[in-house]
């Protein structure tokens, strides 16, 4: 089965073919960095326009890239949440009006899902049962996960999800939107120990996380050593980027640590744009391997929002019979431990 999927979920385009036999075959995506770049985060309304203007365009683009007419696709498979309503609707009404027009089966696909199974696409992809940590600048959940679409919810932060503390972060330390990468790469000439930044949550029970207290935190350490220009000296904001993402990287490997061991799993998945940060692979690989535990994880083009994810999720539930009706419903905000599993 060929796949046609569609990613709009936020202030990216994905577009993606996917066969069920031979694999991805063709994939773009559209970044909007630059149109929200001067807000400072992403404007909802700049980002369904642009989603308009991008899809069909690039759906001709990846039929061409594979080589294929719209007769050779079997499906479509598009975001329906969670994510930015307008976003949502702009995917969905386009995928479901060509499913319509070429006589087609759709199915609306859940954007963490189709993270979750991102490192399906690898060449060494993972197998059932595992524990994932979706990460990324909307969730930070941790996930046990027994097959497709038999998921439950083991944690989830209760106020700023890891990605969106890495934005904030960031701002304070006048970084380019969006902050991740940005603080990563700061964090790199960072002298390590100078500060020491709080593991929030670590000192008690369960699996859930908070990042507000340490965004506070942040906040108050760039103010004490401020100068004039109302920010410090380059080498303390890299120290104070350093010790950012230490601890962001330090609370999620042990509450990993913690979902592995009470599941009794020996397999993690991590997948979401913050999944892309090396520093977290890199300790994450290494506190595993202690207790025999593995890692695994998506290509970098595939960490943050793809259309590839989309068709690949979608062309699972397509295959097991599943497709939606012909109204188009988005869910902003949808548990994915509400997902109906394969039969």
């Amino acid at each position: 089965m060929r796949v046609l999927g569609i990613e709009t979920s936020c202030d990216e385009t994905g577009v993606a073919i996917y066969d069920s036999e031979q694999g991805l075959l063709a994939d773009a995506l559209y970044s909007q960095v630059k149109l929200h770049a001067e807000y400072g985060g992403v404007v909802p309304e700049l980002a369904s326009r642009d989603h308009v203007r991008k899809l069909l365009p690039m759906i001709e683009s990846v039929l061409k890239q594979a080589d294929l007419t719209t007769g050779h696709i079997d499906g479509i498979a598009y975001t329906s949440g969670p994510g930015l309503i307008g976003a949502l609707m702009v995917g969905a009404c386009f995928g479901r009006s060509l499913a319509y027009a070429w006589g087609k089966p759709a199915i609306g696909v859940h954007h963490m899902e189709g993270h979750l199974l991102a490192p399906m696409l690898e060449d060494n992809p993972p197998e059932f049962p595992f524990v994932a940590l979706l990460v990324s600048g909307g969730h930070t959940q941790l996930v046990q996960v027994e097959a497709i679409g038999q998921y439950r919810l083991l944690g989830e932060s209760l106020d700023d999800a890891a990605g969106e503390a890495f934005d904030k972060a960031a701002k304070m330390l006048d970084l380019d939107y969006p902050g991740g990468p940005h603080i990563a790469r700061l964090a790199e000439s960072g002298t390590s120990g100078r500060f020491t930044f709080p593991r929030p949550m670590v000192d008690r029970p369960g699996l859930d996380f908070s990042f507000s207290g340490l965004k506070t935190f942040t906040l108050n350490t760039v103010a004490a050593h401020a100068l004039d220009d109302g920010l410090p000296d380059d080498q303390t904001c890299a120290d104070i980027a350093h010790a950012f993402q230490e601890a962001v990287v330090q609370t999620l490997a042990i509450k990993c640590r913690r979902a592995l061991s009470e599941t009794g799993y020996k397999t993690l998945v991590i997948a979401g744009g913050v999944s892309a940060n090396i520093r977290l692979r890199d300790v994450l690989v290494k506190e595993l391997a202690r207790v025999g535990g593995s890692v695994f994880y998506a290509r970098h083009q595939f960490c943050t929002d793809n259309g590839a994810m989309i068709a690949y999720a979608g062309c699972q539930r397509l295959l097991a019979g599943q497709q939606d009706k012909l109204a188009v419903n988005v869910k902003p905000r949808w548990p994915m431990d509400t997902l109906s599993p394969l039969l």
